[in-house]
């Protein structure tokens, strides 16, 4: 047999039932001597491997669908198809097929389906004496007829051989002629009756019958069947949508008229599937899966229709930029892209990396630039979908145009901050789009999907870029909202989109390492973002708070310095006695936070919060977490006294906890638990011109502990400078953030100044008094300190 090839994709249905390419290859049929019979061979284009070997056994039902499609069975629940590229190549396998089994090549469907039970077998014992027999097609024997669809549908081999009824005797149209005459004498029981025929030859789940149903000249009568629920007082009005309220819209013309008479039936089908018929039972799913797959060949032949035209995608794309086309032109352009790309999620991934290629090499994403930022509503959430649609299969794509625009491109135009700045202007009450473009951002973001090779490092490159240029676009709402002691604005609209923020933000801080943190340190964010520990709203505080944890988290003593020095746990003691103990959401994650403190050990926090707020917890009795913390804070303590008598070194207080803790930190700097920091981080930390000194020395150096405390002291240096700038400016009362002691001192260290002084400074109260009384045991000085304390509120 000569063998004859034929272009064809080759599909598997999968357990979801939605149809898998399994590649592009070749078909032919010729005998294979191992398998005993002529079989169907499918070849990749590619590289010639062989796809499918399939022998064309004699009992095997194949189907011939809408000309170009041949679906089987193999085995149990493994449906295959090959999808033609020429009609002319589908009509020769389908011969051969036909010839095998001993076939007229006119019939649609080869076999009956074989049946396994014993009551399949009965029925097709019985069916093959008793065939379906139709009654005429009459008004009056309507339910007659409806009683006769329905009891097919229980046996698959009745229901094989009604399907064939149906069609040999071109009973759909006759249905529909006796609709026409029901609904003109206004025959509402018989209208009921045809519903249920209807519906039921919709179960029979055959795509012959689909092809006369979705015909032009009939679809709309099938639509009017499906109006007439037995169920609802009044028939439902689907034809006067699809006719008259549902209009189609050429955003360009287009010519080819097979493209646009697949396009009508996929909507009307479409319309059909999701809106006319009845919500199918869990035993009615798999019924339908032959409509299903219907819409998904219609869906994969328009795009494959719509790529091959290039003038048409050129002139579509060509208006879409021109700055004369008109707002509504425009949003039609942009609604139709999206539908495309709607369609496009039906292909498979090799297909659909090529279709996005194309998109791109038209230019697609300086496009939505420019559409991004029209104000009409729906162009602008027809951009977002479209945006997400490429950005969920090849983020890479829109991160190499961006880092294209580094140089060449002005900030507030690149198209991350146009992303950003949408983001942040959403007007819609619920901020669809802005949750939407902060996944958006969340998957450019993500280093788990940035390539690397030997001479590009995307992830590198690209967190470059968005901490220089964008970073600022993002947190610049949530800077001009904690300028002072409380949030400045705290309307919904306003603390939903801080919230958005704030769960970007703190992705970054666990994703991105050393690019979030020298953000946080140089502009002390998290001090800023603590401010909204105040805000009426418990989702934003609980916002604020999932922020500090994730720093937290990650057992940073960089970190846990910074929030020493600028005593960042006061706002969270703050809201945890604001709190007063009530059960709520607010109070377990204030102790899961210390709780955490306490399991990881860390011993730098446990300090400060034991010293600064001992006395403030310590009647906290409904949980065992501070008094745990205590111990363990006396359990370090009793080590540096040992130390001291061991190495007769005078330590005393938290200088001695910071002594213990930095050499800590220099052995287990290279063992982190998350990651190990890599060169690149290393060498960017080193640049860095704030922490230019903060690079650790090795720890079996005599002066070990000196050099860390410099390192550590950077860090402080930075934060006692923003503080120091920041109280010479502010007005009214301010939460006082740098009460922390320097690390070198000889002084006796002294009971926690805040439990002193309570968690709020005033402009009147000048630093060089709270040194004074701190410093010495000057009486003058000692008794000012208590007479200005006790001015002062309290947390309690």
């Amino acid at each position: 047999m000569t063998d004859t090839r034929r272009r064809v994709k080759l599909y598997a249905l999968n357990a979801d039932r939605q149809w898998d390419d399994r590649g592009t290859g070749h078909v032919s049929s010729c005998y294979v001597e191992r398998l005993k019979g002529t079989s169907l061979l499918v070849r990749a284009e590619s590289d010639g491997t062989l796809l499918l070997e399939s022998k064309i056994q004699p009992d095997t039902a194949y189907q011939k669908q809408q000309d170009t499609l041949i679906v089987w069975s193999e085995g149990d629940n493994f449906d295959l198809a090959l999808s033609f590229q020429e009609k002319a190549g589908c009509d020769e396998i389908w011969e051969k097929i036909c010839q095998v089994q001993g076939k007229d090549p006119s019939v649609e469907i080869t076999q009956d389906i074989v049946e396994e039970s014993e009551d399949e077998r009965f029925d097709e014992m019985s069916d093959s004496v008793q065939p379906v027999e139709l009654p005429a097609c009459e008004m009056g024997r309507l339910e007659d007829i409806s009683e006769l669809v329905n009891s097919c549908l229980v046996s698959p081999n009745r229901k094989d051989k009604l399907a064939a009824a149906l069609e040999t005797q071109h009973y759909i149209k006759k249905l529909l002629n006796l609709f026409h005459m029901c609904e003109d004498v206004e025959n509402v029981e018989g209208l009921h009756h045809l519903y249920e025929i209807f519906k039921s030859i919709f179960l029979l789940n055959k795509n012959t019958l689909f092809d006369t149903m979705f015909a032009d000249d009939t679809i709309f009568d099938v639509v009017g069947c499906l109006e007439y629920d037995p169920s609802l007082p009044q028939p439902k009005k689907h034809r006067e949508y699809l006719r008259e309220l549902a209009k189609f819209r050429e955003a360009i013309p287009i010519k080819n008229k097979d493209l646009l008479a697949k396009i009508h039936q996929t909507y009307r089908v479409q319309y059909i599937q999701e809106i006319v018929l009845p919500t199918p039972t869990v035993f009615e799913d798999n019924l339908l899966s032959t409509l299903s797959s219907f819409i998904f060949f219609n869906k994969v032949e328009i795009v494959k229709l719509i790529e091959e035209d290039e003038k048409f995608l050129t002139d579509l794309f060509k208006m879409l930029m021109d700055e004369k086309t008109g707002d509504t032109k425009r949003r039609d352009l942009v609604l139709f892209l999206k539908e495309f790309c709607n369609f496009s999620q039906n292909l498979q991934p090799q297909d659909k990396d090529a279709f996005y290629k194309t998109l791109v090499s038209l230019r697609i994403l300086p496009a939505l630039e420019i559409t991004l930022s029209i104000d009409d509503q729906k162009t602008k959430t027809a951009s977002i979908d479209i945006l997400t649609y490429i950005v969920e299969f090849s983020p890479s794509v829109v991160r190499d145009y961006t880092l294209q625009q580094a140089n060449n491109t002005e900030e507030e135009q690149m198209l991350l901050n146009i992303v950003i700045e949408q983001m942040l202007r959403d007007q819609d009450p619920e901020l669809g789009g802005a949750v939407q473009l902060m996944g958006v951002l969340r998957i450019l973001l993500d280093p788990e999907s940035m390539l690397a090779s030997v001479n590009k490092s995307e992830k590198a490159d690209f967190l470059n870029f968005f901490y220089k240029h964008s970073i600022q676009t993002l947190i610049a709402p949530l800077l001009e909202n904690t300028s002072g002691e409380k949030p400045l604005k705290e309307d919904y609209h306003t603390v939903q989109l801080l919230g958005l923020v704030l769960e970007l933000l703190s992705f970054c801080v666990e994703h991105h390492t050393y690019h979030i943190k020298t953000c946080i340190l140089n502009k002390d964010l998290l001090r800023r973002i603590l401010v909204l520990m105040r805000s009426t709203h418990t989702f934003l505080v609980l916002g604020a708070l999932r922020f500090m944890r994730k720093i937290i988290a990650l057992k940073d003593e960089y970190y846990n310095r910074y929030i020493i020095k600028g005593n960042l746990f006061a706002p969270v003691i703050d809201a945890f006695l604001r709190n007063n103990g009530r059960y709520n959401l607010l109070d377990s994650a204030i102790l899961e936070l210390f709780e955490f403190i306490k399991l990881e050990d860390i011993k730098s926090l446990c300090s400060h919060v034991v010293e600064n707020y001992g006395k403030i917890l310590e009647d906290v009795e409904y949980v065992q977490t501070f008094k745990a913390l205590k111990t363990r804070y006396e359990q370090h303590q009793d080590k540096l006294k040992e130390r001291e008598r061991e190495y007769n070194v005078p330590v005393s207080g938290s200088v001695a906890v910071t002594e213990a803790v930095v050499p800590s930190l220099l052995r287990t700097r290279y063992r982190r638990e998350a990651r190990q920091p890599d060169e690149e981080e290393e060498m960017w930390f080193n640049d860095d011109d704030e922490l230019e000194d903060e690079a650790p020395l090795d720890s079996a150096q005599p002066h070990t502990h000196t050099h860390t405390h410099h390192a550590l002291d950077a860090i402080g240096k930075i934060v006692e400078k923003k503080v120091c700038s920041s109280t010479e400016s502010a007005n009214g009362p301010r939460v006082l953030l740098g009460a922390a002691k320097p690390p070198h001192t000889d002084a006796q260290v002294s009971a926690p100044r805040l439990l002193n002084k309570g968690l709020v400074d005033y402009d009147g109260d000048s630093d060089e008094e709270e040194e004074g009384g701190a410093s010495s045991g000057n009486p003058s000085s000692s008794s000012s300190t208590e007479e200005r304390d006790a001015k002062r509120p309290r947390l309690a």
